[in-house]
C-alpha cells in the first residue's frame, strides 16, 4: 500500500562548496548557492553540481529535505521574522509533509509522470551555525526539525512547484496552522 500526499517544492539548493565551516564568529564562506528552478538527481551519487555529489562518505546523505513548516514554527517560538529557508543549506525545501515518519523508508517525489525515488536514512541534524545564520536559539530549536538526509535510489529532475510525495507509511499532516493541508490518498 502506498500513500500519496500533495506537497509543494518551494526551493532547490545546489551548492558547490561548504559555506559553514570553522568558527561561526569568523562568518560564513562566500560560496555561491543557487535557488535553482530544477535540479538533476543521479541515483547513488546525489545532485549534479552539489558539494556532496559522488562523495563516498556522503552517499547515504547526498540529498537533504526540509519541511518549511518546522522553520515557520521555530521563528514563531523564537519571536523573530520568518527565516530564509536557504540559510539552512538543505537541498529541497517542501511545504506539506511531516518528514520524520519517513526515516528508514523508501519514498518518492513525483512531478508530472516522473518520480525521483529516495531512501530516508537519517535526520539532518542542525549545526551550531544556525544560531548565527538564523537567530540566537535556532540551533536548539531546530533539533528534530532539521529535515532528513536521503540517498537517491533513482535519478531524475526535481522542479520547484507542485509535487506528490509517495510514501509507504501514513504521514500526519504538517504543522497545524499551515496554509496547505495534506489530503492523503491510498494508491493500490
Amino acid at each position: 500500500m502506498e500513500f500519496a500526499y500533495e506537497v509543494e517544492v518551494l526551493h532547490l539548493l545546489v551548492s558547490p562548496a561548504h559555506a559553514y565551516f570553522g568558527r561561526a564568529r569568523d562568518g560564513a564562506a562566500d560560496v555561491p548557492s543557487e535557488d535553482a528552478e530544477h535540479i538533476e538527481v543521479v541515483a547513488g551519487k546525489g545532485i549534479v553540481g552539489d558539494r556532496f555529489f559522488g562523495k563516498a562518505a556522503h552517499m547515504d546523505a547526498a540529498l537533504t529535505i526540509l519541511a518549511v513548516e518546522g522553520l515557520e514554527a521555530m521563528a514563531a517560538e523564537l519571536g523573530v521574522a520568518p527565516f530564509d529557508p536557504l540559510l539552512t543549506r538543505r537541498n529541497v525545501i517542501l511545504r506539506g509533509a511531516e518528514l520524520p515518519p519517513l526515516l528508514g523508508a523508501d519514498f518518492a517525489l513525483r512531478q508530472g509522470g516522473a518520480a525521483v525515488q529516495l531512501h530516508a536514512g537519517r535526520q539532518a541534524h542542525p549545526c551550531a551555525w544556525m544560531d548565527r545564520m538564523l537567530a540566537p536559539g535556532a540551533h536548539a530549536a531546530m533539533r528534530g526539525r532539521g529535515g532528513i538526509r536521503c540517498r537517491p535510489i533513482s535519478g531524475g529532475t526535481l522542479r520547484r512547484g507542485p509535487a506528490t510525495l509517495l510514501s509507504p507509511v501514513e504521514l500526519v499532516p504538517a504543522a497545524a496552522g499551515t496554509a496547505r493541508v495534506l489530503r492523503p490518498s491510498r494508491l493500490p
